[in-house]
């Protein structure tokens, strides 16, 4: 028997006012589920990959209208369940981890004590159980000495302890989704392959569902069970893992040829090229 997914969206549309006073459509009917597994989503940048993620959370600028024929997590209408409810939802049971921490970590509270707050907005526990808790989060992504960790601020680690820090903080309160929204992006190879290693043994281990929503194909081919591609709002292909090179959709094959070769010829430059019909 196939179990239940987590995640369904249906027709999921966010609208943004336009200039001429109209709404512009940033997702123009994405429909996916999400059971426990990893499921990339790439595109370029305005593609929709960001906005599908906050609209999922509970996270669309006040000014944006969200509509959709289903979107579910666990059973519960996100659309309309009451605000008190899709609150204890957000970074309880449904987390996401941004691309940068520097613009994401709070400068004038230490590491430790965000972690500790994360942990106490959604679960009854004391100080020193959320103290206890906070440095076990720290010492499952890999931080060394998470008692020093702890009492630094944001200012004072490296973009890759940030981005760790900031995946302990969102998955203290044991979510069952993650949404990573660019989370290697400011970081160099190394750190990236080991912030990924970190994300793919919590899957593991806790058996949770991630949404990598990334614009870098090669890592999202490597790295997810499923990758659903954006153009214009909208999702033009789905693949399997390691599918990218028998995509069929002339999007994607041409974003794949853009890719540089080891040993083939830059000249002339790949270019993508654009067909109206895409965005329609």
């Amino acid at each position: 028997m196939t179990a239940s997914p987590l995640l369904v969206v249906e027709d999921l549309r966010v609208a943004f006012p336009g200039r001429d006073g109209g709404m512009v459509e940033a997702v123009r009917g994405v429909s996916f589920t999400l059971g426990r597994e990893r499921l990339g989503i790439v595109g370029e940048s305005g593609s929709g990959k960001s906005q599908t993620g906050r609209a999922i959370l509970g996270l669309t600028a006040p000014e944006g209208r969200i509509s959709a024929r289903r979107l579910e997590f666990s059973g519960v209408d996100l659309l309309n369940c009451p605000p008190k409810q899709r609150r204890a939802l957000r970074g309880g049971r449904i987390a996401m981890v941004l691309q940068d921490p520097k613009f994401s970590l709070n400068p004038v509270m230490t590491i430790g004590a965000q972690i500790v707050e994360t942990l106490q907005a959604h679960t009854r526990v004391s100080g020193r159980e959320a103290k206890k808790r906070a440095l076990a989060a720290l010492e499952s992504v890999r931080i060394d000495d998470p008692e020093r960790v702890c009492k630094l601020y944001p200012h004072e680690v490296s973009g890759g302890m940030g981005q760790r820090a900031m995946i302990a903080m969102m998955l203290i309160a044991e979510p069952d989704i993650l949404i990573a929204d660019e989370p290697t992006s400011a970081l160099d190879v190394t750190v990236q392959l080991q912030v990924l290693s970190i994300l793919d043994a919590l899957v593991a281990e806790r058996g949770m569902g991630l949404i990598l929503v990334s614009h870098d194909l090669r890592l999202v081919s490597s790295f997810c069970d499923r990758i659903l591609v954006m153009y214009a709002g909208r999702v033009v292909e789905e693949l399997a893992a390691g599918g990218l090179a028998h995509a069929r959709h002339p999007y994607t094959r041409g974003l794949m040829a853009c890719l540089p070769q080891l040993g083939a010829s830059t000249h002339p430059l790949a270019t993508l090229d654009r067909r109206p019909e895409w965005a329609l």
